[in-house]
């Protein structure tokens, strides 16, 4: 006697009764007993159907029971990388973060919001680089798990399934990142890197990937020549058909002039001064608006509520299939704008703020000091300065040196600054210190603002 486990299907009872008959074997029941009857098969459907009405019910039960959890703000699916369930008394089943990979997860996606990996194999690399890291059943980390994370808004606090129609509804576990940080992920996503990281690149040369090619634009490679006693380090450009195909540039030489680049962004001392005393004028002005704009927030909230109520009642009253697919996403577009401002409202009241010199006075070390960095010689502090200062890959060529670079924003701002203090009189100590009781909060800020904005 031999028990045959199936799924219960008009398809696979006729396979597995012919294969049944086929091998001389009979069906037996504890409850039923099969006959090979027009009134046998009948009743053996009957049966049959019945079994999968239930399943269906039972299948249509879990469904409604999942939804009306989702709705309440309850994950109900697998816990993300980074987060574990917790049985909470009176509440269930709740994600909870799941450490240390939760902190590796907001390590890995603000890395990547910031520039600090600047690709989503560099994001890869990082989270390979922890043992304790899920992977697959072969042991590898797939890419596709690292867009899964950079992707999934259930790390901003906020739920959204597709298969129940949610989108942004908040949920009660508690968030890795802010809103903020997952919209950087996206928009840098939707963007090209400007210095990949490589495997091959190696440690020997720190603009490889960074410095193109003045001809055509294609990013110079690298290589040592070897010559009679020794290697010699060089850039070239091997994009055929380019005017500079294959004509190589000394390593000591472009490096020269990208040097010569980062260190005129070194600013004078007077300009860092002027530069920080700007900063924290309109730092602290921020902090006096604070209250403007928490209501400002509240307000926006309030209208987009509004909103939502309008579509949703000519969503009711609309059977236009393509027009109800047009609210549907208008809905869910103003879902996430909410959620922004939503958390948006609890950094401001549910954070400590931070000091001038706790968060501010650091990134302005760092941004008045990039010559020091390069300097080092550490290569890794290079292409941090390279990734910090510069907008975008800098143009060289082999016989004028390198084109005008595009430097970023924090650079712009501080040479500006460092322009007007020269237009004021540079070499007047008097008039520097003049310039500074000058200057309104007001005027202040709005400087900053203008500066920071249009570069």
């Amino acid at each position: 006697m031999a028990i045959i486990p199936f799924k219960d299907t008009e398809q696979n009872r006729d396979k597995s009764s012919q294969t049944m008959a086929e091998r001389g074997a009979t069906r037996e029941c504890l409850n039923f007993t099969f006959e090979d009857t027009p009134e046998g098969r009948f009743i053996e459907t009957m049966f049959a159907a019945q079994g999968q009405l239930e399943r269906e019910q039972n299948a249509r039960q879990v469904q409604q029971k999942m939804r009306a959890r989702m709705e309440t703000g309850y994950w109900v699916h697998n816990a993300p990388v980074g987060y574990r369930y917790e049985t909470i008394r009176g509440r269930g089943k709740v994600l909870t973060p799941d450490e240390p990979l939760a902190s590796i997860v907001r390590e890995g996606i603000e890395g990547y919001a910031s520039g600090r990996f600047q690709t989503q194999a560099e994001v890869k690399r990082f989270f390979d680089g922890f043992p304790d890291f899920p992977r697959n059943k072969r042991g590898e980390l797939v890419q596709q798990r690292v867009t899964d994370i950079l992707t999934n808004p259930i790390y901003t606090g906020h739920i959204c399934s597709e298969s129940y129609g949610i989108s942004w509804l908040k949920g009660h576990h508690e968030p890795l990142i802010s809103m903020a940080t997952f919209d950087k992920v996206q928009d840098r996503r939707a963007g090209v890197a400007k210095l990949p990281a490589r495997n091959d690149i190696g440690d020997d040369f720190a603009l490889r990937g960074f410095v193109c090619c003045a001809s055509c634009g294609t990013p110079l490679r690298s290589s040592w020549s070897k010559g009679r006693t020794k290697s010699y380090p060089y850039y070239l450009c091997q994009t055929k058909g380019c005017d500079a195909y294959g004509k190589s540039i000394a390593r000591d030489k472009i490096e020269g002039d990208v040097e010569a680049v980062i260190k005129s962004l070194q600013p004078t001392q007077n300009a860092v001064a002027l530069a920080k005393d700007l900063f924290r004028r309109a730092w602290d002005y921020r902090h006096g608006q604070a209250a403007k704009l928490k209501a400002s927030v509240e307000s926006h909230i309030a209208s987009i509520d509004k909103q939502i109520d309008g579509l949703m009642e000519r969503l009711l009253d609309t059977t236009n299939q393509a027009v109800m697919r047009r609210y549907e996403e208008k809905i869910e577009s103003l879902e996430r704008d909410k959620a922004r401002y939503h958390d948006q409202m609890a950094q401001m009241t549910g954070q400590k703020r931070k000091s001038y010199a706790e968060q501010l006075e650091p990134a302005l070390n760092i941004v008045t000091k990039p010559w020091k960095l390069w300097a080092s010689g550490d290569i890794g502090l290079r292409r941090l300065v390279l990734k910090l200062a510069f907008a975008d890959r800098l143009h060289y060529d082999r016989k004028t040196g390198p084109r005008t670079a595009k430097f970023a924003i924090p650079f712009k701002a501080l040479g500006h600054i460092q322009r007007m203090h020269l237009n004021n009189g540079a070499q007047e100590k008097t008039r520097t210190s003049t310039i500074l009781r000058s200057l309104a909060p007001e005027a202040s800020a709005s400087t900053n603002s203008a500066t920071w904005a249009g570069g």
